[in-house]
């Protein structure tokens, strides 16, 4: 299957990856589709702003960023029942399909002249409906196909086209937006996944390779498909195995805690700093530049106890917020926000590796899908009520908020661990069987 001879300049992990033709022909689409979703960090928002009503920015804002997230976890609850059966790869088309569609009506909407808050608000959240299904698709189609170090580096190789998106997408962005409006950079976003799409369903992936163990769903209907457990059985999973109940709550929380941010950020970009959004597309693009390098560390994070490394991101993410204080120049806050990137860089790819090595490897997708489905909630609803909180505090304050409630909660995760941890040590060291008197009775 690994055939081809690798370039020399590809690093060692992802020589065998770019010498497979299919993850060849797929990786270009996933990345222009990460960069089309990259403008529309900038998009959406900036979007949302134009349309809102005098004195009601913030809460659209929240609503609108909500709402391009938010109903994939509905989606992935509520459609299992019709969706769970198709593989993987018909996962990811279905995705690209409903998303390249919706929010390609969103420059019609503007043409026609009836793209009010309300018609915007809705195709985002439609076109939010399969992500969950998609994004595990997505994870997932390659996995039957690969070793576990391939695994990893594939991992790595998606993780690092999403920051690098980050990088590129803002920052194109906030140059469009002073020549287009908003809605042709969703429109382009939307080309994006209709790219992705033909591309992905125009791919008949091979038969799993026999170098590695089958983990996961493949293209094929007989080869393990998705609804080898549909998201419920997923939960279920989840509930049982502790260290990956435990992933998610925290993972959960620490989205949820940097919804805000999300909202925060254009406001505080065009209220006390006065600028356009240029420099909102700089913000995200310092963001991905840390991230991207952050995510070359993988390596050596992955040779580190994983707790001590997660919540030391959770904790290293909250400080660069805290720059956030100074409101009236960017220099702090743009440096803080890079370094906030930085330290998540290898947060995703930990998190995927680790559902698969310890999820059963029938019901990978359905893990995923659960897992994302959960996820999804966190940073909407975090968006929504910072929205909320922007009517009524300032924009630096919510952020410098946020940044404190992820170090509090590092803090206090690390405290409940090293609890735990010594309440497991000392029922190890206690024999079974009947209790023991503390001294001897006398005689």
């Amino acid at each position: 299957m690994f055939s081809a001879r690798p370039g020399r300049l590809v690093p060692g992990p992802q020589r065998s990856l770019f010498a497979d033709p299919t993850f060849r022909r797929l990786m270009p689409v996933f990345a222009l589709s990460d960069l089309g979703d990259g403008m529309s960090v900038v998009a959406v928002a900036w979007l949302a702003l134009v349309l809102a009503p005098g004195g009601g920015q913030g809460s659209l804002v929240g609503i609108a960023v909500a709402a391009y997230v938010l109903p994939g976890a509905l989606g992935a609850l509520v459609l299992g029942r019709w969706i769970r059966r198709l593989p993987a790869r018909r996962l990811l088309v279905a995705d690209a399909t409903l998303r390249a569609l919706l929010l390609g009506a969103v420059p019609l909407a503007h043409l026609a002249g009836v793209l009010t808050p309300a018609v915007y608000v809705g195709l985002l959240g439609a076109s939010s409906l399969l992500h969950a299904w998609g994004r595990a698709g997505k994870y997932a189609l390659f996995v039957p196909l690969l070793s576990d170090d391939q695994r990893v580096a594939a991992n790595s190789v998606l993780s690092t086209s999403m920051w690098s998106a980050t990088i590129a997408g803002p920052a194109l962005a906030g140059v469009l937006v002073g020549v287009l409006s908003p809605v042709w950079i969703i429109g382009l976003d939307a080309a994006t996944f209709a790219a992705l799409a033909v591309r992905a369903g125009r791919t008949t992936l091979p038969p799993p390779s026999g170098a590695g163990p089958a983990a996961g769903p493949s293209a094929g209907p007989a080869a393990g498909p998705a609804a080898a457990g549909g998201t419920q059985q997923g939960l279920r999973i989840l509930r049982r195995r502790p260290e990956l109940l435990g992933l998610l709550v925290v993972t959960w929380l620490f989205n949820l805690a940097f919804g805000p941010v999300e909202v925060a950020l254009p406001v505080f970009i065009s209220g006390p700093l006065g600028a356009g959004s240029g420099l909102l597309g700089a913000y995200w693009a310092a963001f991905g530049v840390g991230a991207v390098l952050g995510a070359l560390a993988l390596g050596a994070a992955r040779r580190l106890p994983l707790w001590p490394v997660m919540l030391g991101i959770i904790a290293g993410h909250g400080l660069g917020l805290l720059p956030f204080a100074v409101p009236h120049t960017a220099l702090p806050s743009l440096i803080g926000f890079a370094f906030a990137g930085l330290t998540y860089g290898p947060y995703s790819a930990l998190s995927f590796t680790l559902i698969q090595e310890r999820a059963p490897a029938e019901a990978l997708t359905a893990v995923l899908a659960a897992n994302n489905a959960v996820l999804l909630t966190a940073s909407p609803l975090g968006a929504a009520f910072g929205g909320f909180l922007l009517d009524r505090s300032s924009a630096a304050a919510v952020i410098v908020g946020c940044g404190a409630l992820m170090v509090l909660m590092a803090l206090t995760c690390g405290v409940v661990l090293k609890l735990s941890g010594r309440d497991r040590r000392r029922r190890r060291a206690d024999p079974p069987g009947p209790l023991r008197t503390t001294r001897a009775e006398p005689g």
